[in-house]
């Protein structure tokens, strides 16, 4: 539907919801104009990131499509970003969940309001959609939740597994960038909005030091982790994600333990389905009018009675660092607590055999393994955001990593096989160091020798019973252990061979152990078991519409964008840099004429065989501009380390017209617990 919506809506750029303290959001609203005759169900996006200019084209995109189609959208900056009142605390703050419960009841209050809302978003706004639905405000009656968590601890980008994953750093650099972004003179007054942003720059932290102040999973993670209490939430959702996004396991945690709950996983990465990178694209907006006509009109369109799990099928593919379109076809289970019983257990054995269970292969043996620093730089992001057709984010050729771990290979394949969910790998482990983490890859090996990564888990080893109460490993003492790999659905044809690889390292996606390891392979005690299905349910082509959004406004850009990954190694040194570089472009927003730019540095550099040579920094800048107004955001953050502490230092400065306007300067130590 990219026909002009303009005669179906009105919109309000700015209007007010003000807080029991007095304190006000600011929301834009996408209003059909049925509303003036007849009240609508009203559907809220709660985010930070700038409804004014940071999201404006997409919000017009998604909200204006669904206001013409019957619903009021509102879309709400949570406080101390945007243009909103008072100071942003950290992530899922209390104050953030409370301010939603107002929100909420000034929607389902306003004259053009039915009285039925519900939340839909994306990150951030699919995980405060959870955290407030388990709230249960009265008014809110269904949730969409994209690429989200129900763990802050395992399951965002701080510590997987237990392990330090340096998105940390690099999304927290991001976030504490915007904490120095003003908010908009024309919106907030042109005598008031400097003393706001100078108070926004005075209360900033340093939000990636205080997230690793808690390297257990303590109550400060708990705090907005619905894991803890799954039966808080009795209202339905809709739960969104794909094969190369950061949250893929949040959609079958929740249909597995909520009464009402859908999932769909696509091959898509960070994105909203309409716009999903890899492809294919869905109809997704249509798929969420569904889910709202159901739960906020009370007309049966049939979501009741979808499958409990429709996913992507992806076929084979040569390993790339970007694939704009994953062949594969829709699949659907009635059951997923069914499906995912239906496991096949895989032996490791000696000389890097993996075979079926009580093989004639398998005898008592062990093999060690110590891999080199830079084992992992074929992984890909954490989290593929799917910002441009050149960014290449996603896992390469696993060659390079598979020489420094410990492979383990079937046989050529004689016939295709079909996995589908999550993997896990048991394996019988020792180490010749206290502290220590294990990496597993599930992989393919294709007829040319090229190596596919299908899947992969980490664990630190410290953390192999609790992520709360972690224990100093025992070296040379065997433990039993498990790595809970990431989910997939995939079909790996006849011809190929099955690689399950162990290494010590996965930098730089991982923060490395402060000493190099060795691991010792128990390999007669250590299995994985795969999520074979001898038979998938195949979807119609066509269980999901072609994508349609509404027309957004007019960009005139100034300059394109870019985004490179390089990997650079002094072989003198010993030493390898991994630089992600990302640059948005310089643009305008030809309505409200505000030119903006935003670039960020990610750095990492090892010394092979000096783990706490480790270093990492990332810098930030951006830029908005209008007539007179003319102002610029950077930071800087440096992390390092040494055998028993982390450091962090960062910049936050501001500038007005070329001049230093406010800066905020830290200097962190950290001691290190277990990592």
């Amino acid at each position: 539907m990219h026909e002009d919506v303009q005669d179906l809506i009105d919109e309000i750029e700015t209007e007010w919801i003000v807080m029991r303290d007095g304190r006000r959001l600011a929301v834009r609203l996408f209003l059909p104009r049925a509303a003036r005759q007849q009240r609508v169900p009203v559907i809220l996006e709660y985010i930070p990131y700038r409804r004014r200019d940071g999201t404006r084209l997409g919000d017009e995109a998604m909200h204006r499509w669904f206001a013409a189609h019957g619903y009021a959208c509102a879309r709400v900056d949570i406080a101390g970003m945007g243009d909103s009142d008072g100071l942003v605390e950290d992530e899922y703050a209390q104050r953030e969940q409370d301010d939603a419960m107002v929100v909420i009841e000034w929607l389902a209050t306003q004259a053009w309001s039915s009285g039925s809302v519900g939340m839909i978003g994306i990150s951030w706004g699919g995980f405060n959609g959870l955290q407030i639905a388990a709230r249960r405000p009265p008014a809110l009656k269904a949730v969409i939740s994209l690429c989200s968590t129900v763990d802050r601890y395992h399951g965002d980008v701080h510590f997987t597994g237990g392990c330090l994953n340096e998105e940390n750093l690099e999304w927290g650099a991001y976030f504490f960038t915007m904490n120095g972004f003003p908010p908009d003179p024309e919106i907030v007054g042109r005598d008031n909005w400097r003393q706001i942003w100078r108070n926004r720059i005075e209360h900033a932290e340093l939000a990636p030091a205080d997230w690793l102040e808690h390297q257990r999973r303590d109550a400060f993670w708990k705090h907005g982790s619905v894991v803890e209490d799954y039966s808080a939430i009795q209202i339905p959702v809709l739960a969104v994600s794909g094969w190369v996004d950061g949250y893929t396991a949040a959609v079958f945690d929740l249909v597995e333990n909520l009464d009402m709950c859908k999932g769909i996983v696509g091959p898509w990465g960070h994105k909203y389905p309409q716009d999903g990178v890899p492809g294919p694209a869905i109809g997704f907006l249509q798929e969420a009018t569904r889910w709202w006509d159901r739960w906020l009109r009370g007309v049966d369109t049939g979501v009741e009675r979808d499958p409990a799990m429709r996913m992507w099928l992806q076929q084979s593919h040569q390993p790339e660092g970007h694939i704009p379109e994953r062949r594969g076809s829709w699949i659907g289970f009635d059951s997923w607590a069914l499906a995912r019983a239906d496991m096949t257990t895989m032996q490791l054995g000696q000389g890097g055999v993996l075979t079926g269970l009580n093989s004639a292969h398998q005898v008592e043996s062990t093999t060690s393994v110590c891999s080199p620093q830079t084992t992992g730089t074929g992984a890909g992001q954490w989290c593929a955001y799917g910002l441009g057709k050149i960014a290449p984010e996603l896992a390469l050729d696993q060659r390079y990593d598979d020489a420094g771990s410990l492979p383990y290979d079937t046989d050529v394949l004689s016939h295709p096989i079909h996995l589908a969910g999550r993997s896990y790998a048991r394996l019988r482990l020792s180490s010749d160091q206290p502290v220590a983490m294990v990496a597993v890859r599930l992989s393919a090996v294709h007829p040319d020798g090229a190596v596919e990564r299908l899947s992969y888990g980490v664990l630190n080893l410290c953390h192999r019973d609790s992520h709360e109460t972690p224990e100093t490993l025992v070296p040379g003492h065997p433990y039993d252990i498990e790595v809970e790999l990431k989910a997939i659905a995939h079909t790996v044809p006849m011809g190929q061979r099955l690689r399950v690889a162990i290494s010590t390292s996965y930098w730089p996606m991982i923060w490395p152990s402060p000493n190099t390891v060795t691991l010792t392979v128990y390999e007669h005690a250590s299995v994985i078991d795969l999520p074979v299905h001898a038979n998938v349910v195949a979807l119609p082509a066509d269980v999901f519409e072609s994508p349609e959004d509404a027309v957004r406004g007019s960009v005139t850009m100034l300059r394109e964008g870019s985004e490179t990954r390089h990997v650079n190694r002094d072989l003198g040194a010993r030493r390898t840099d991994f630089v992600a570089s990302r640059d948005d472009g310089v643009y305008v927003l030809d309505d409200v004429g505000t030119e903006q730019s935003f670039t960020r540095v990610r750095g990492s550099s090892v010394v092979d065989g000096e783990p706490l040579s480790a270093q990492a920094t990332v810098e930030c800048r951006a830029t908005y501009r209008r007539g007179e107004w003319d102002v610029r955001v950077e930071s800087d953050i440096v992390m390092n380390c040494d055998e028993h502490s982390f450091f962090m230092e960062a910049r936050l400065s501001a500038y007005d017209a070329e001049e230093l306007f406010a800066e905020r300067r830290f200097n962190r130590v950290i001691p290190r617990d277990h990592i």
